[in-house]
């Protein structure tokens, strides 16, 4: 199976993909959730046995008050976050959750819109030290691969599929903002850091074999090398993300509520991963190798 000799077909498939899922970011954005917009939460404990979670929520869900988080807390309460709620809306809630059981305590905080901006912020840069600390660790990696590609560039291309791997979830979960009101929380951040560490670690295995064929390679052009080593781990790549996507698939149709969209990024991010460790970052070698013989070329005459 030539894999990199179809590279041109998969690069347009990327870079569709790619595209509108900036174009969904840019006209649509995303739609932030609690945790990153600030809102109320609310903790009441039980008397007695808590209650049935699914209960509780549908009780929240009852109010209508746009994306409610339930949560348990302890042995005997739930955790409620809404939106910023008013005295008369919090007792509301208080009042429908009254009615599975005996409340012994009640307890009402708000989450200012600062705190939000500061958890933002800080998801924003863990993502960008994770990035740096990958390009930092491939280069050092493969330090001693040099030709016919730097060793740097093996690190830009990884982070180039890390990018697409998490621009397609972005472009993704903008759109069902907009048209189904989906909210990304800390848990859509923790799905897309999980996504990094499983894509790089696809796109290393592939480079480490192209690693490994360069040094007993003989006569075999770069081209090759790389077809070679696309075709030894493909069948390993696509059989780890299969087993882990059988797994994520249940948790999405059969799972909590609360973990539905956390499944669902974490399959769209996946897929993406290992589309792009196989048809992407690989490729991508060969064509900058590609480039560089040319523009050698036209520089000796």
């Amino acid at each position: 199976m030539e894999l990199v000799k179809i590279r041109k077909f998969s690069y347009i498939i990327s870079i569709i993909l790619v595209a509108a899922s900036l174009a969904s970011l840019a006209f649509y954005g995303l739609k932030l959730g609690i945790d990153f917009t600030g809102g109320s939460l609310i903790e009441v404990r039980y008397a007695n046995t808590r209650p049935n979670l699914d209960a509780a929520r549908q009780k929240m869900e009852s109010l209508n008050f746009g994306n409610v988080i339930a949560q348990p807390v302890g042995e005997d309460g739930f955790t409620i976050r809404t939106r910023e709620l008013s005295s008369e809306e919090r007792q509301r809630v208080i009042g429908e959750l009254g009615t599975l059981g005996e409340i012994r305590d009640s307890n009402v905080n708000t989450i200012g819109p600062t705190i939000g901006r500061e958890l933002r912020n800080r998801s924003i840069w863990a993502m960008i030290l994770v990035l740096v600390a990958i390009i930092i660790y491939i280069a050092f990696a493969f330090r001693k691969v040099s030709e016919p590609v730097s060793s740097w560039m093996y690190g830009l291309f990884a982070i180039a599929a890390l990018f697409h791997d998490i621009l397609i979830p972005l472009g993704i979960f903008s759109a069902l903002g907009h048209f189904k009101g989906v909210e990304i929380d800390t848990l859509f951040v923790t799905a897309l850091l999980t996504v990094l560490g499983f894509s790089v670690h696809d796109t290393i295995v592939v480079y480490d074999r192209i690693r490994e064929n360069l040094n007993l390679a003989k006569k075999e052009s770069f081209e090759e090398v790389v077809g070679k080593s696309l075709n030894q781990t493909i069948t390993r790549s696509i059989n780890t993300s299969l087993t882990v996507l059988i797994v994520l698939v249940s948790l999405y149709f059969l799972g909590a509520q609360s973990t539905k969209y956390f499944s669902l990024a974490l399959i769209i991010g996946i897929i993406a991963g290992t589309y792009s460790s196989i048809f992407f970052a690989s490729p991508l070698l060969v064509t900058w190798n590609n480039f560089q013989q040319r523009r050698a070329r036209k520089g000796k005459i």
